[in-house]
């Protein structure tokens, strides 16, 4: 049983890193900082490297404990959280690859299965949720402090709830939560309607750039690097730019590009039927079914032009 080598291998491990992916979301953050507290609470020696921190999640405990790189090269054990692909895991893969024993926890369905023992439930609708079952089973008393770290990676994956992966589980850890002194309702303000003023600027940008195509069924908007030259944002301000167009009446699909070095990150988000996810995996990459991404090394109009003809052979 998959649980069973995760605890042996946790219990044996003397040296252990945590990684999640790039451009990390509250569950990413969430779920790591949670794993990060567990292991403490177990007496391990654990280091997390998450490279660029937004500055959203600054109130979650432990943060100041995150390193941007490790001066260990080798560590005993290093696990995933949130990744479905290792090539995602902050461009620090290396440190996945080199040690002696690979964890993966995650929900996405399109994981490709990339560690020695894989634990991936698709039907989760966070790997802060996922994480609760692991947490569990290898002996980690849920404090309140992990519980803070928990409850935001599944207030952000689920959109606060509202997202259709929601399950009766998922209500009944934060009633558990709420018991045990977690205020919920903070957390929410805090990751779901605060926002930085350079992502207000940001977001304002993508608005008026925001167009529908293929009679209103998608809506595209971008940012490209002089916008954030002008504005000059901070870590995770694009964040949830791509759901301006999703909430529009008669969109399915909403497409939001951010300029890189190379090319476009690719964001895609769906309400009823389209899987996002399928769209995704011919631009590098994948995620759920209503909400994935990738990468197009393309100038804006040619990416713009192959990922609506991809989403079009999906609409009805």
């Amino acid at each position: 049983m998959t649980l069973d080598n995760i605890k042996e291998e946790i219990e044996n491990a003397k040296t252990i890193v945590l990684l999640t992916h790039e451009n990390p979301d509250g569950d990413a953050i969430g779920s790591s900082l949670a794993m990060y507290h567990a292991l403490k609470q177990l007496n391990k020696e654990v280091d997390l490297i998450i490279p660029e921190m937004p500055p959203i999640y600054g109130f979650l405990p432990g943060v100041d404990e995150v390193k941007k790189e490790s001066a260990i090269t080798h560590y005993d054990l290093a696990i995933s959280l949130d990744s479905a692909d290792m090539k995602r895991l902050n461009g620090f893969a290396n440190y996945f690859e080199d040690a002696n024993v690979k964890i993966n926890i995650d929900h996405h369905a399109s994981n490709n299965m990339f560690a020695d023992y894989n634990f991936v439930n698709p039907d989760s609708p966070a790997c802060a949720q996922v994480l609760i079952t692991v947490l569990e089973y290898i002996g980690v008393n849920i404090t309140k402090q992990i519980g803070e770290c928990l409850i935001t990676g599944i207030i952000t994956d689920t959109g606060g709830f509202k997202y259709s992966g929601v399950n009766t589980a998922t209500f009944e850890f934060t009633a558990w939560l709420l018991g045990l002194g977690v205020k919920i309702s903070d957390i929410y303000k805090k990751v779901l309607q605060t926002k930085t003023r350079t992502h207000f600027e940001l977001q304002k940008l993508a608005m008026e750039r925001l167009e529908f195509l293929e009679d209103g069924k998608i809506a595209f908007t971008y940012i490209n690097q002089e916008d954030e030259e002008k504005i000059k944002p901070q870590t995770g301000d694009s964040s949830g730019i791509v759901e301006i167009g999703r909430d529009i009446e008669g969109v399915e699909v909403s497409v939001f590009l951010k300029q890189k070095d190379e090319g476009y990150k690719v964001s895609l988000r769906s309400n009823e039927y389209v899987n996002v996810s399928d769209v995704c995996l011919m631009f590098s990459g994948g995620g759920h079914p209503r909400a994935a991404g990738g990468t197009i090394n393309h100038t804006l109009e040619e990416a713009k032009e192959r990922i609506v003809n991809e989403i079009k052979k999906h609409l009805k």
